[in-house]
């Protein structure tokens, strides 16, 4: 991967958005304590966020790949 690829990544609102969920996320779970349902919302929120992330990511490449 190029550093340009990386830097225009760091660069993207879906990559910042991501950022933002895990962070929820994470802290929804870390700070649930003996609350199971909480714990297991974090961790659901968690890996939606990356599937999410990752459709889109994907999309956006299918999209650049069918212009060029």
């Amino acid at each position: 991967m190029k550093k340009s690829d990386i830097l225009r990544k760091l660069a993207s609102r879906k990559f910042w958005a991501l950022i933002a969920a895990l962070a929820t996320s994470i802290l929804t779970a870390a700070g649930a304590g003996e609350n199971t349902t909480l714990q297991v919302t974090g961790i659901i929120g968690a890996v939606g966020a990356c599937v999410a992330y990752i459709l889109a990511e994907g999309a956006a490449d299918a999209s650049n790949n069918k212009n060029e």
